[in-house]
């Protein structure tokens, strides 16, 4: 049977590789985009994919997805997120609002909506965190706090569906290459070297992973770490 998976965070960096795989194998995929010029990027992209249209930072346009989506999905990666650095006296309001609202109320939300489908293919939800999930640092307050928020959905929706048959996992990534990881070292102010970081496409093997595990077992937790 083929499968279907409802992906966020699909034009670039590690949600375009998972994307890259899983249509290279010939399973669906329904892709959310932030815009109508992006979803028509990603259906060029991937031929045959449904692309859905949401702002992850507006919660009512998140929550107008779940008619649209279809009747089973054996997983739902939230690979979508922004970052804004800047310490608790000076980072602006927006900044809170809009990391808080795309990193975690939008998946949260989004996970709502597809819970009918996911329970129907005892499916599997992955939350692609960030080190920043598990530990907070100077400068990163509203990040690690969405981040932080996010393991705590994901922990609280574990035990919730289990007696669904939806798994939940969690995966940690420390600092990735991506195009993130470049706009985060221009907030830094340093310079980037893709080279010094872990490939996106290690982090994109260990979800197809945790998708791929048999039904006897579930990840609820997976780090990964520059070597």
């Amino acid at each position: 049977m083929t499968r279907t998976h409802l992906i966020t965070g699909a034009g670039s960096g590690i949600g375009a590789l998972v994307a890259d795989l899983l249509h290279a194998r010939g399973d669906e995929l329904v892709l959310v985009a932030r815009s109508a010029p992006r979803a028509a990027e990603l259906g060029e992209r991937y031929a045959g994919a449904t692309t859905l249209v949401a702002d992850l930072a507006d919660p009512a346009a998140v929550e107008g997805l779940g008619a649209q989506l279809p009747d089973r999905l054996d997983s739902v990666v939230h690979a979508a997120g922004v970052v804004a650095l800047g310490t608790v006296a000076e980072l602006p309001v927006a900044a809170w609002t809009d990391q808080l609202s795309v990193n975690l109320v939008a998946p949260a939300v989004l996970t709502r909506g597809a819970l009918p489908a996911l329970r129907a293919a005892r499916g599997t939800v992955v939350l692609v965190n960030s080190g920043s999930g598990l530990v907070a640092h100077p400068h990163w307050a509203a990040y690690a706090a969405s981040k932080h928020g996010l393991k705590g959905l994901a922990d609280a929706l574990r035990g919730e569906e289990r007696e669904h048959g939806v798994r939940v996992s969690s995966v940690y990534p420390g600092r990735t290459a991506t195009p993130m990881q470049a706009e985060v070292h221009r907030q830094e102010g340093r310079e980037y070297d893709d080279t010094a970081w872990i490939d996106p496409a290690t982090v994109a093997d260990a979800i197809l992973h945790v998708l791929d595990l048999p039904a006897d077992a579930t990840i609820s937790d997976l780090t990964v770490r520059p070597r």
